[in-house]
This record gives C-alpha cells, structure tokens and sequence, in this order.
C-alpha cells in the first residue's frame, strides 16, 4: 500500500463535510459518547457505497440520470431535515442530557446521511482503482482491503473531531444561549451542503 493513499485519504477525510460537521456539532452539544455515535454511523455509511462501486452500481448511477437525481434529492431532504432538527433543538445540553437512546439516534441520523449521498458511490469507484496494482491478481480484493484501511482512518479522524469538540463543549456549558446559537450555526452549514447537493452535477 503507497504513502500516497494514506496521505490522499487522509486528505479527503480531514476536508469538512457533512460528516465532519455533524460529528463536531454533536461533540459540543451531547459530549464525548455522543460524537463517538456520528463517527461510527458515518463510517459505517460508507459501506454501502463502497459495495456499490465493487458491484458497479456507480457505473448505474453514472449512467441514469434519472436513479442519480432521485437518490441526489432523497439526501438533500435529509440533509435540510437534519438542519431543521439542529435548528429547533431546545436541549438544555447538560452532561447527562444524552442518554444510551439517543446515541443510538445519532449514529442513524449519520448513517442515513452518507448513504442518502450518491457522490460517494462514484468517488469511491473513481478513487481505489487509481491506487489498484494491476500487475497483481485479485484486484477486487484489493479495492476491499483498500475501503477498510479508508473507513477505519475515517474512523479515527472522526473520533478525534468528536474528541476536540467535546473539550471545547466544557467550556460553553455555562452558556446555553451560546451552544445554541453555534447548533443553528451547524444547521445552516449543513443546509448549505444540502443546497450544494441539489446543484452538483455527476
């Protein structure tokens, strides 16, 4: 595996998306545990598109405008109704304010908002192949073994967001009013990525 991948993945994982935004909201406003959940449901939301660009679903989505217009605007639905939850949120964000329930929430709000994406699926077919050795057998394992080594990184970049937002989360807990003004501040980053979903092209 090059040094190449790792430092293009690491790259691309680092960027501020959707998942980055909603994994560093949920660090400030339910703490530690919390952001864990959106890490975890983000990274494992990439497993379908990964699937997809083994099985060559991209290749369907590329092809058909209309199947890539109708999962395009399924995100953006999600991704406004995710901004409008945020934005309405009237949490008291205490410590104790997140129970085992609602991480399980969290990590199916994340989830559903990298599958209902379908740049993904293409991304990953356009990015592994560049890193597949032809000149070895298996390559369809290897773009595997590649996805794993990209979610775990996801992962563990993830976690590290969530980490650095719950620090600073203790330092805006005496300021309710604050929190929630930097909770509609993500509900309108997040709705500017579902417009910017609406207007992408493949």
């Amino acid at each position: 595996m090059s040094v190449a991948f790792w430092v293009t993945s690491l790259i691309v994982v680092l960027v501020p998306g959707t998942g980055v935004i909603y994994t560093i909201s949920t660090g400030i406003t339910g703490g530690l545990k919390k952001s864990a959940w959106a890490a975890l449901g983000c990274t494992f939301g990439i497993v379908p598109h990964i699937l997809g660009s083994l099985i060559g679903l991209s290749a369907l989505l590329n092809a058909s405008a209309v199947a890539f217009s109708l999962l395009k605007y399924v995100g953006v639905a999600y991704l406004l109704f995710l901004a409008w939850q945020m934005w309405t949120d009237k949490g008291n964000f205490s410590p104790s304010a997140a129970p085992v329930k609602s991480g399980l929430s969290t990590f199916r709000k994340a989830f559903l908002m990298n599958i209902l994406n379908p740049k993904l699926t293409i991304f990953f077919l356009a990015f592994l192949p560049q890193f597949v050795s032809p000149t070895q057998p298996g390559a369809p394992f290897q773009m595997l073994f590649l996805s794993l080594c990209f979610m775990v990184l996801t992962l563990v970049v993830f976690l590290v967001y969530g980490a650095l937002a719950n620090a600073f989360r203790e330092l805006f807990l005496s300021s309710p009013r604050f929190i929630r003004r930097l909770n509609r501040s993500f509900a309108g980053i997040l709705a500017l990525f579902g417009v910017q979903l609406a207007l992408s092209e493949k």
